[in-house]
């Protein structure tokens, strides 16, 4: 009978997975993906928390009939050969670490759209991985992204006879190597900080009353930039630090970018350097609204050139800072 007992022993394998998750990117910048990506993107109560009622009348009867048509244009505009740049980057970071990590099973997951959390989650189970490690790669904490990607790994296993064990990462905005990752990209493109007459730490919006309601992603975001300009050495007057892609027509975070490159134009400046540390790799809102719309704003109102600096994308250093997170957080595993 003890032979028989064996055949009950779980499989579970020796390898320990890695969710890596980002926020996702339409299939296509056509109007059909558009529309299926808003639509997921939208409907997310932590990115758009009004009266569900009220608010998917307004989505399905106005936005998800005219958004998608211009989104797309402008998806269009930074798509490349190899596909939409965030996923892009997304398939070399995860490649860099499955040659650089043995014994681990390393997966990417979007929150929206393909490939989903829901399909990684799946393939390790499929493989009997016990043990994972969640790290969305938002350095700077917030309800509408880390939050959200909490809720949909708790939707995704609540449907599942047993849990893994989950390891979840919850930001890294003042990480060592993280700030020097940031700040060697600023030196690397500025020629070691010489050729900065002004920089701009640019990051995401949300509406202010998430602040209120004790989100602090803000005061993460702030503390990123101080960390990024004592380590470059900045004084106060090389940087500000701003808030950019708010929509809707409540009170976000302040400063608003795009009324801090008017002010700045009009002050004098020559040429502007923006940065966007709350962002690990380039998506539409760094290549298209800053690269383009942002440099265009810049020169209407007297600037003479925006110089976007790139994001960490699949750097070496940030795949360093990656697998430093990942080492972190095995402990007691291997």
């Amino acid at each position: 009978g003890i032979d028989k007992m064996k055949d009950f022993e779980p499989k579970y394998k020796d390898k320990i997975g890695v969710l890596i998750t980002n926020l996702g990117t339409p299939d296509n910048p056509d109007k059909k993906s558009l529309k299926r990506y808003l639509k997921e993107f939208l409907s997310d109560r932590r990115v758009v928390d009004y009266n569900r009622i009220l608010w998917k009348a307004i989505l399905y009867g106005i936005i998800l009939n005219i958004r998608p048509k211009r989104s797309a244009r402008l998806y269009k505009k930074i798509w490349t050969d190899e596909g939409s740049p965030l996923m892009v980057n997304m398939d070399r970071i995860l490649n860099s670490l499955r040659n650089e990590l043995d014994n681990f099973q390393i997966e990417i997951g979007m929150r929206y759209g393909n490939p989903s959390i829901q399909k990684a989650l799946n393939r390790f189970k499929e493989n009997n991985v016990f043990n994972i490690v969640v790290l969305p790669l938002y350095p700077q904490a917030g309800s509408p992204t880390n939050s959200s990607t909490f809720d949909e790994i708790s939707r995704v296993l609540g449907g599942w006879p047993w849990l893994p064990n989950l390891r979840f990462v919850n930001g890294y905005h003042d990480r060592d190597d993280y700030i020097n990752a940031i700040s060697n990209t600023v030196k690397r493109a500025t020629s070691n900080c010489t050729d900065i007459e002004k920089i701009i730490f640019s990051f995401h919006g949300m509406p202010t009353r998430y602040l209120k309601q004790g989100d602090p992603y803000y005061c993460f975001c702030h503390k990123t930039a101080r960390l990024v300009a004592e380590n470059l050495q900045l004084n106060e007057k090389q940087y500000i630090l701003a808030f950019q892609s708010r929509f809707g027509r409540e009170e976000w975070l302040q400063p608003y970018i795009d009324e801090e490159i008017v002010k700045q134009a009009k002050s004098g400046i020559k040429k502007l350097h923006v940065v966007s540390p709350g962002f690990s790799v380039d998506c539409l809102e760094t290549l298209e609204e800053i690269k383009i719309q942002y440099d265009d704003l810049f020169r209407l109102n007297g600037g003479q050139s925006l110089e976007y600096i790139s994001c960490l994308n699949s750097d070496e250093e940030h795949i360093f800072m990656i697998k430093n997170i990942i080492k972190e957080n095995i402990s007691g595993w291997n």
